[in-house]
């Protein structure tokens, strides 16, 4: 089967089986959404989404971020994981967005990504849920299952980002991530894929792989 033609197959399959697939970052700017993507690495959408309700209510800009000292922002959002780093990044950026971007996110890719801490996957994110430019977030979701099914034979998640923007349909990319992400949280698992009750099975190598031995 050609790679389009299973892309094709697969996302009929993931629609119906996940209806509402959407991103799951709790959100009212673009702004919010860069902090809590940034947040959201190595982390749950969910801690994610617990911490920022906290944040934004005292914090909801640029210019509050940029005033804050590391150590106040790093007590905060501690159960996110990489806290030091993740703290730096997001007053770093909230002070370069107020001193380039008058204020503002920008809305390209170049610029996103010259944001400390912004690299494609949250830009891609920041452009495609704030500026509804068709982009693909390449997470470990994507990475993962796009092996397994075979349209892909790589780790690298620019080289995955670029292939699946031959094969995927263009209408289709923003929700793709998200029912990849969706799949992979139910079904395929990292350590112990549910392969046996996996709704798209059909179209996986990981699957016939496992049925070989």
């Amino acid at each position: 089967m050609k790679k389009k033609e299973k892309v094709k197959k697969v996302i009929e399959i993931l629609e119906k089986e996940f209806p509402d697939a959407k991103i799951r970052l709790n959100h009212s700017s673009s702004f919010e959404l860069l902090v809590a993507t940034i947040l959201s690495a190595q982390c749950t959408d969910e801690r994610v989404n617990i911490v920022t309700k906290k944040l934004f209510e005292q914090y909801r800009n640029p210019s509050d971020f940029s005033k804050l000292k590391p150590e106040e922002l790093e007590k905060i959002i501690f159960s996110t994981g990489y806290y030091k780093s993740k703290a730096k990044h997001i007053i770093e950026s909230s002070k370069k967005i107020l001193a380039e971007f008058n204020g503002e996110v920008p809305s390209n890719l170049s610029d996103l990504t010259k944001l400390p801490g912004v690299g494609r996957k949250t830009a891609n994110v920041i452009l495609s849920h704030i500026f509804n430019k068709p982009t693909i977030v390449v997470d470990t979701h994507v990475v993962k299952i796009t092996n397994r099914l075979g349209l892909v034979a790589t780790k690298d998640p620019k080289k995955i980002e670029f292939e699946l923007m031959k094969i995927v349909p263009k209408d289709k990319w923003v929700n793709f991530t998200h029912l990849l992400i969706a799949h992979g949280r139910k079904f395929c698992l990292s350590r112990k894929p549910k392969c046996a009750i996996c709704p798209i099975n059909n179209f996986c190598e990981f699957q016939k792989n496992i049925e070989t031995f």
